[in-house]
């Protein structure tokens, strides 16, 4: 999905250097101006030879940054390891999970349960059966799912890891009081990596919780790529990447980092519920 969207974004751009609109370029390749935008803003994968065919078209373009974004078209079409998992999961969220995988940098604040990147097997379970009804064997391929994701925050290449979590996520029973010891003892694991800030936003700041809900924000190593809000809703999400919208939630994430207790302390608040279960 990133890759989609920055073969997209150079696609547009150098449509408007060129002056060509999106009319006289949905002729060329015989499809619409509908799918033009969908091609540049990357929900759509891309046929090699309507790449070129736009490039040619919009002229003044080095023969190696050319093929350079050639290569990157091809590679954007190519499915990614979750493809596998596409039917138990909504195409909303396939678009996330190709984003998380390419992020440098996510930054989350969950108020109702532990982030879907830090838990584990008995508390995602716990989660994903209250969610859309399934088959037993359905939801343990969502289990899987989650766990396979898991592997992005550890290796040379991990991103960066910022989550605060609401004291309510971490008090609230999922699954077995096993399954929730097991979760917070995870939680205490992870926040040792050097990647991984954990935060844990206590119930005496109410007011900084008042957010209206859930977010992630990922920030991409290629600086053509723009930063995406991802707001997940019960049956879809939404992608917010206008800086303006972008602005709020880095002030708003910020915000609740400061209001929220540090790293060593929320350890020590994950470690002293354990007694809770």
């Amino acid at each position: 999905m990133a890759l989609r969207i920055l073969v997209g974004t150079h696609l547009k751009r150098f449509r408007e250097a060129a002056g060509v609109s999106r009319a006289v370029a949905a002729d060329l390749i015989r499809g619409s101006e509908a799918k033009i935008s969908r091609m540049e803003s990357g929900r759509v994968g891309f046929k090699q030879r309507d790449v070129a065919d736009l490039l040619t078209l919009y002229g003044n373009i080095g023969e190696t940054e050319r093929s350079e974004l050639l290569v990157l078209a091809q590679r954007a079409s190519e499915p990614g390891w979750w493809q596998p998992f596409s039917d138990s999961m909504p195409d909303w969220f396939t678009t996330y999970v190709g984003l998380e995988q390419a992020a440098a940098t996510m930054r989350t604040y969950e108020p109702q349960f532990v982030p879907g990147l830090l838990q584990t097997e008995g508390y995602a379970r716990a989660v994903i059966e209250l969610g859309r009804p399934a088959p037993p064997a359905e939801v343990e391929r969502r289990v899987t799912l989650r766990m396979e994701r898991q592997q992005i925050l550890e290796g040379s290449s991990a991103p960066e890891f910022w989550a605060v979590i609401d004291e309510a996520a971490l008090r609230r029973p999922m699954g077995s009081d096993q399954a929730m010891r097991d979760q917070l003892e995870h939680l205490l694991k992870v926040s040792e990596l050097p990647n991984v800030t954990l935060q844990v936003l206590p119930f005496n700041q109410s007011g900084a919780a008042a957010t209206g809900g859930p977010f992630i924000l990922l920030r991409f190593a290629d600086a053509d790529l723009p930063d995406i809000v991802y707001l997940e809703q019960l049956t879809s999400a939404l992608y917010l990447d206008k800086r303006t919208d972008v602005e709020t939630y880095l002030v708003l994430i910020d915000r609740l980092a400061a209001a929220a207790l540090t790293p060593r302390r929320s350890q020590a608040m994950i470690s002293s519920l354990r007694g809770m279960f």
